[in-house]
């Protein structure tokens, strides 16, 4: 870090010069001063930001709180699952795991298709870190979590020996075994805690991670560092090409009027010229303004709801450790760019390296370990390493290439590509995938434009000159580039863009492939979302992104406009991306806030203040005391040639002047008064500003305390209120997978919708047919027909894949309500289901009754058997044998399986080499009567194989989900209208369920955002969600009226919902009309 300037030395000298006057005196209690506030401002920063980081981790436990040590969701009980495998079995057997019991019968090879790093961070910490961590604590006195089992550290030093799991065998089992026996000779006790647990809390964990690297993002690109160019303040455009010199001539008077009156960038100075004054020396990252930012956008990162809502408690899924290596990413590039460009561009010529390109080179290989860490962690790496080669390249365009830049991001391009190689499941995507060749041609494009530096810097090339060389040059690599992809393209070794990329791209909001569209966080972002997942920091980071565009870009800044932009248009496309948006949002929103803060405390002290003064004050010392003594020397060498010129003025000096005297003294009292006002008058603004900021913080904090125990609740558990308003805890899933694990044999297979696939192995432990990793869409598309096919075809089919079929429903968001999707997606690949509606509006409840397709589909008649008159079940086929406590799961078995397809699967396993522990399954042959009708779905990135019967799907797919009435219009001039309402029976049973649950949440949220379309459409698809009743009595036409909707008013009634019903208080909907509506 660079050292600060001497600022207290040269304040001694100041106060020497004025002879102890006025301004002496100011200077010499300033030079006091100075340490003082910099250790008090270091030290808040300290405590506060202690605080917010205890925040951020406490506001993440409340589930656990709530619920105990529970993981939540679907994803999470695979990573559980793959966790525990690989603490029980380690790492070789990890990587060459190929699972039977999932994707049956075709099973899947996990080691090769997961990212492991947040699987390998969980064992990590279980078996080595924090048994050493919790054992120190207790042997210092500090306080340990109950949930920890103690050993002796003896039998588990012994024990590693043996160990041949991660920390056990080979080097990582002598140096923990060497670490237990040191702790058992100290007399520490080895206390371990259960991976279980380690999973729950380990998103809380690195949710305060990445809160800190946040902060330390802020802190880096908020810091001036008083150098020339590259590193100093500027508007963006400042180096563009052509343009630059007029814009930096444009805005030089604005900056420097802040700089002189506003404070807002007090370490701004440049000399006539309009170029950075070198007399400024270098400034350490620890100034007021960025340690100020820092600690706000830690604030507003700790509890926003956006990153909130992929790290609670119990949430063990790869987003939570991918934020903290992402932010850890781009902290460490910001980093690698530090500095001055101008000064060391001059050294680098040739094969020379100035020591700055090095540590821009060092810091680059640190960020490639760190992206090499989000590889292992997250599939969003892609994310990543385009942003970061987005910058990059943005910078070359901008005309700030440097050797600097050139060293950082090749560094960070060979270590973080070669490293990331090595992940299993990434193998040699980097060089092949259309996503990432965007980095790669950066990187070759990069390597040219330095090698033309270097010999324009040390050949004195003209500028003329210069632009010769670059065109032959990338002539020359263009050439070269087109010849190699002409002749690599048509062998198919550049891999397509995913679906769910190419949907970020499309007009439309839709992928073009059903499965994807089905997942409710694959939808773009509806109005509000922003609002409501940012809350204040959506409206500060406009403000921050302005102030860094307009004065306060340098190299390293400058990436946080490229991010703000790249973060704002993918979570635009797509829901899911919104947590992309709370690191860059928190550090624009901080810096926003911190500049102010900063600007206010500076102008209450009259100083720029750096902490880095606190350790440079005995070097400072030291260096006063060789100053003074280097004066002494020089005084005696030239003391005899200063005697007569002395003596002649001797005489002259000694004369008083009373006039000069009274006027230094005036002017002196009068800067101090003037001193004194204006630091009175930054005391009084900085007053104001905090309180108007203050009842802004608390509401903030307020809603995203609401917003974390919103988004704590675990879904395979929840509280509801029954119809007397007793309070339950609705333990259903769990109930229904405890059971299976129970009742049923260790071979049984489990038909059930692929969202429930994860925790039906975790929990269960049994074979599932398929789960989320989705990888096969023809497989999951077998099992939408098995599951939508009229009842005597879908047996027939399940007959051969299970043994017991599995169903949500509770209502809400069951199996029933998310049939039509099952249907799309089966009918993606078994075209004859749906012929012509590739979106099988057929299959549907228009008018709460549902179609006669759906009314024949073995899923309907499972799911309403017992419930609707109209659904029968073939107890020769089907036989119910369970139903959980509230109806929220059932069971049935299925008759006359299949034993010759189940033991042909069982001995027809194709390995890939003898003994190899690749071994995927096959159909039975009992099966392949239906195979033959299915037709492999290409997508639109599947440029290799796609043909115009695919594209003439994909058009009338995407033509009926922008039209559904057309949809609709052409199944009604087929003969398939739907009935019509509900009857008064149904909607009274409907009333007098109250509870609340997701689709109660969803249909409050489109009501409130005025979404009349999505309502109309999720209406019609299951009218029975306009009747729909909260705990506390009320439901859609409460809300519509509460909220002043009138059209949607009008949209209820024609469901038939009534305005005179009344809620547990007695209030009806227009009761609730405001005057305005």
């Amino acid at each position: 870090m660079a050292k600060s300037p001497a600022a207290p030395a040269a304040n001694k000298d100041a106060a020497g010069k004025t002879g102890g006057g006025t301004d002496g005196r100011s200077d010499y209690i300033g030079s006091l001063l100075r340490p003082i506030l910099a250790v008090t401002l270091l030290a808040f920063v300290v405590v506060e930001g202690r605080t917010i980081l205890t925040k951020a981790y406490t506001i993440r436990l409340n589930a656990i709180e709530q619920y105990g040590h529970i993981i939540h969701e679907f994803d999470p009980y695979f990573n559980f699952r793959a966790a525990q495998y690989l603490y029980d079995n380690g790492w070789h057997d990890f990587v060459n795991w190929f699972d039977h019991k999932v994707w049956y019968p075709l099973g899947r090879p996990v080691g090769t298709t997961i990212y492991p790093g947040m699987q390998v961070t969980a064992v990590w910490l279980t078996k080595m870190w924090l048994p050493a961590w919790f054992g120190f604590k207790e042997w210092i006195g500090m306080s340990i979590p109950d949930n920890v089992v103690a050993k002796s550290s003896w039998e588990v030093s012994r024990a590693l020996l043996s160990d041949k799991t991660i920390g056990g065998g080979g080097g990582g089992s002598y140096i923990m075994s060497s670490v237990a026996s040191a702790m058992a000779t100290m007399g520490m006790r080895w206390n371990e805690m259960s991976l279980n647990d380690v999973c729950c809390l380990l998103p809380a964990w690195f949710g305060a991670l990445a809160t800190f690297a946040t902060g330390m993002l802020a802190l880096e690109c908020s810091a001036d560092f008083g150098c020339g160019e590259g590193g100093r303040f500027g508007t963006a455009l400042d180096r563009l090409p052509v343009f630059g010199y007029y814009i930096r001539t444009a805005s030089s008077a604005v900056r420097r009027f802040l700089a002189r009156y506003s404070g807002m960038d007090a370490s701004f100075a440049e000399d006539a010229g309009g170029r950075a004054n070198p007399s400024r020396g270098g400034r350490s990252s620890l100034q007021t303004t960025s340690l100020l930012s820092m600690l706000a956008t830690m604030f507003l990162m700790s509890t926003v709801p956006a990153h909130i809502m992929r790290s609670v408690g119990g949430g063990f899924d790869n987003e939570c450790v991918a934020m903290f290596a992402m932010t850890l990413v781009f902290y460490s590039w910001t980093r690698s760019l530090r500095g001055c460009s101008d000064e060391t561009d001059k050294q680098d010529s040739g094969f020379a390296v100035s020591p700055q390109t090095r540590t821009a080179a060092f810091y680059g290989a640190l960020c490639g370990l760190a992206y090499f860490y989000m590889v292992a962690a997250w599939g969003g790496y892609v994310f990543v390493v385009n942003l970061v080669g987005a910058h990059a390249g943005v910078l070359i365009l901008l005309g700030r290439h440097s050797s600097k830049l050139h060293a950082a991001y090749s560094a960070f391009y060979v270590v973080g590509t070669a490293l990331a190689t090595r992940v299993p499941v990434v193998g040699m995507t980097p060089l092949r995938s259309l996503e990432q060749l965007g980095p790669m041609l950066v990187f070759l494009g990069m390597q040219l434009v330095e090698y033309c530096e270097r010999v324009r810097r040390r050949d004195n090339l003209s500028r003329k000159d210069t632009w010769v060389l670059r065109f032959r040059l990338f002539g020359l690599a263009g050439v070269a580039g087109a010849g190699v992809i002409l002749l690599l393209w048509p062998t198919g070794f550049f891999g397509p863009i995913s679906s769910r990329v190419r949907g970020l791209f499309v007009k439309h909001t839709k992928t073009g492939n059903p499965l994807v569209d089905s997942v409710a966080e694959h939808q773009a972002a509806k109005e509000g979302t922003f609002d409501q997942y940012l809350n204040v920091v959506a409206k500060l980071a406009p403000y921050g992104f302005g102030m860094v565009a307009i004065a306060f870009s340098n190299d390293a800044s400058s990436f946080l406009l490229v991010y703000g932009m790249a973060a704002y248009f993918f979570s635009h496309k797509m829901v899911r991306l919104i947590l992309l948006t709370a690191p860059i949002a928190s550090v624009l929103g901080g810096m926003a806030v911190g500049r102010v803060a900063g600007w206010c405390v500076e102008g209450v002290c009259g100083w720029n203040l750096d902490a880095w003064e606190i350790f440079a004050l005995v070097e400072d010392q030291e260096d006063e005391k060789i100053t003074v003594e280097a004066k002494i020397v020089c005084n005696g060498e030239n003391k005899m040639k200063g005697k007569k010129k002395k003596s002649e003025e001797a005489e002259e000096s000694e004369k008083p002047d009373p006039d000069r005297e009274d006027a230094s003294k005036a002017s002196g009292l009068i800067k101090m008064i003037f001193s004194l006002v204006a630091r009175a008058a930054w005391l009084y603004i900085s007053y104001y500003l905090c309180t108007e900021a203050r009842p802004h913080m608390e509401s903030f904090s307020a809603a995203c305390d609401q917003m974390a125990v919103a988004m704590s609740h675990p879904t395979i558990l929840f509280r509801a209120n029954t119809q007397s308003g007793q309070t339950v805890l609705v333990d259903d899933y769990r109930e229904a997978y405890w059971w299976l694990r129970d009742n049923t044999p260790e071979d049984a297979r489990i038909m059930a919708w692929w969202d429930y696939g994860y925790q039906i192995t975790a929990i269960a432990n049994r074979t599932t047919i398929a789960d989320g990793n989705t990888w096969n869409h023809e497989h999951i598309a077998l099992l939408g027909r098995a599951l939508t096919s009229p009842l005597k075809e879908g047996h027939r089919i399940a007959r051969h894949l299970a043994d017991y079929v599995l169903l949500w429903t509770g209502g809400g968001g069951d199996d029933l309500a998310k049939s039509p999707h099952l249907a799309r997606i089966a009918n993606s690949v078994y075209r004859q289901m749906c012929p012509g509606d590739p979106t099988c509006s057929r299959f549907s409840m228009p008018g709460g009754q549902p179609s006669p397709m759906m009314r024949a589909s073995l899923l309907y008649n499972l799911h309403s058997n017992g419930i609707r008159p109209d659904a029968q079940v073939d107890t020769n086929r089907f036989k119910e044998v369970y139903s959980t406590t509230h109806g929220k799961v059932r069971i049935y078995r299925v008759n006359s399986v299949s034993k010759e397809s189940k033991e042909w699967v069982q001995k027809n396993r194709v390995c890939d080499a003898p003994g190899s522990w690749f071994c995927p399954g096959q159909y039975p042959p009992g099966l392949q009567k239906v195979l033959k009708e299915k037709k492999d779905f290409k997508q639109l990135e599947d440029f290799n194989a796609k043909t115009e019967a695919d594209d003439e799907y994909q058009r009338k797919y995407f033509e009926h989900l922008s039209d559904p009435e057309k949809a609709r219009r052409q199944r009604d001039a087929r003969g398939e209208s739907a009935p019509v309402r509900l009857t008064p029976e149904e909607i009274k049973r409907i009333n007098q369920k109250r509870e609340d649950n997701d689709i109660t949440s969803q249909i409050y949220s489109l009501i409130v955002h005025r979404q009349v379309n999505d309502l109309a459409e999720l209406f019609a698809q299951t009218p029975a969600f306009a009747h729909i009743r909260s705990s506390d009595g009320r439901g859609p036409m409460w809300w519509a009226h509460e909220h002043g909707r009138p059209y949607i008013v009008n949209l209820l009634k024609s469901y038939g919902v009534s305005e005179k019903l009344r809620d547990k208080d007695g209030i009806t909907p227009l009761d609730l009309v405001d005057d305005e509506f």
